[in-house]
């Protein structure tokens, strides 16, 4: 089957968009299939660094169709700014397209985002305002707006009215805050609703017509596994569906469709925000990552936190998404560090477990159990083969095989396209 969906397999950040940008070279199609402008995706092309927020990572290779699936949330401010910016760089953006099923973002979700986030005091969630949550709020409460309804702008209006009256009551009445100034909101709506209209359509009958064509159709997942709303470490996850599964409800595509899935993991772990993290290094082994893997929020700016490679929960995403093979990112950051550590079990309480959750036991509650490998002092930025590769380094990606039980197929060195070892195709035929 010629679908291959690409999944990060931690908490987010793991470098899917610089993979699906390598791998858009040889496909005709690229979905985005959840999340909003929360994600971030760095692509780095001949020194220039582009960040996609909600356009498929595909828009840098010429002629490769680009979907915004039903599963997104779209701002459309924010989108139509990171559309001028593409085509600042020379990009296409007549290949773009949205689903007319996808929900509108509206002014009033990032409002409401952040009083939220601010009553929530020492229980804040680590949110990144963007109004992510309560649009998916409103699409699960059945009062969401779709984006095909900015095709018939005066039937919009009269149903963006009655909502955020409903919005600004809960403003006012709740958080004790102002009201929004709703038809100043339409009109900043009503033109960025015409520039968004040739490219509204019927995406899950373009990406079925794709795939019976046969074409090569990438479907790209926005934060990680560890994130996902019900398979996440909840309540610190985002409001959708990162895993696999979420590509067959966020596209329209049916599952038989699924030719493979690729598991996007750093070398270490990181993530942003609240929540446990059992391998977290707060010491200048974490420095280490921060600085060399340049580790910042593409889209907030936020530090990353930062930790050794956890393959208990690298395991739990494998089963979770079926991965079929993986994507290591960043191997080139740990170079430096004389002693290497991978936790391979947790110990909580009087047991050690291999799997994540173990049963009683929130990650909170769990000591990694580490085991320990050689490091390197050799640069890799310069390698293009397997065999260029340092032998600790070779044995470190190795053992990552091992113990999740897949194959490494690419294996990053640096953040240029080029910087990058292909030791397998990841599309299985």
């Amino acid at each position: 089957m010629p679908g291959l969906i690409v999944v990060g397999a931690q908490w987010g950040d793991e470098g899917k968009g610089r993979i699906v940008d390598l791998l858009a070279a040889d496909v005709q199609m690229v979905v985005r299939y959840q999340g909003g402008n929360n994600a971030g995706h760095t692509v780095v092309r001949e020194g220039r660094t582009v960040r996609l927020h909600q356009v498929p990572s595909g828009i840098m290779r010429p002629g490769v169709l680009c979907v915004i699936g039903n599963g997104t949330v779209v701002e459309p401010f924010s989108l139509l700014e990171e559309m001028d910016e593409l085509a600042g760089f020379g990009c296409d953006l007549e290949v773009l397209r949205i689903s007319r099923a996808a929900h509108l973002l509206l002014p009033y979700h990032q409002v409401l985002d952040q009083v939220q986030e601010t009553s929530r005091g020492t229980q804040a969630l680590g949110t990144t305002g963007r109004g992510i949550g309560p649009a998916y709020t409103d699409k699960a409460a059945r009062v969401g707006i779709r984006v095909e309804e900015m095709l018939r702008f005066d039937a919009f209006a009269r149903h963006f009215r009655v909502v955020a009256q409903e919005k600004n009551r809960l403003l006012v009445d709740l958080y004790g805050q102002p009201p929004l100034d709703i038809e100043a909101m339409l009109e900043r709506l009503r033109p960025a609703a015409e520039r968004l209209a040739p490219h509204i359509a019927d995406t899950s009958l373009i990406v079925h017509q794709a795939l019976r064509r046969g074409d090569r159709v990438l479907f790209e997942g926005a934060q990680g596994t560890l994130l996902d709303i019900d398979h996440g470490t909840y309540p610190f996850v985002t409001s959708s569906n990162p895993t696999a599964g979420g590509a067959c409800v966020g596209t329209g595509m049916a599952p038989g469709e699924v030719g493979g899935v690729l598991g996007i993991a750093k070398a270490y772990t990181t993530r942003v925000g609240s929540g446990p993290f059992p391998t977290e290094c707060r010491d200048e082994v974490g420095e280490h990552l921060v600085r060399e893997g340049v580790e910042y929020g593409a889209t907030t700016g936020r530090r990353r936190r930062c930790g050794w490679l956890d393959v208990v929960l690298l395991r739990y995403a494998a089963r979770l998404n079926g991965f079929t093979s993986l994507a290591v990112t960043k191997l080139d950051v740990l170079t430096g560090l004389p002693r290497l550590r991978i936790c391979t079990a947790y110990r909580c309480g009087g047991t050690v477990a291999e799997d994540w959750p173990p049963v009683g036991y929130s990650l909170a509650d769990c000591e990694p159990v580490y085991e320990e490998w050689p490091g390197w002092s050799e640069s890799l930025r310069e390698a293009r083969r397997w065999e260029d590769l340092p032998e600790a380094a070779r044995r470190y990606v190795e053992r990552m095989e091992e113990l999740v039980g897949l194959p490494a197929d690419l294996v990053s060195v640096g953040p240029e396209r080029e910087q990058l070892i292909v030791r397998r195709s990841p599309w299985r035929t």
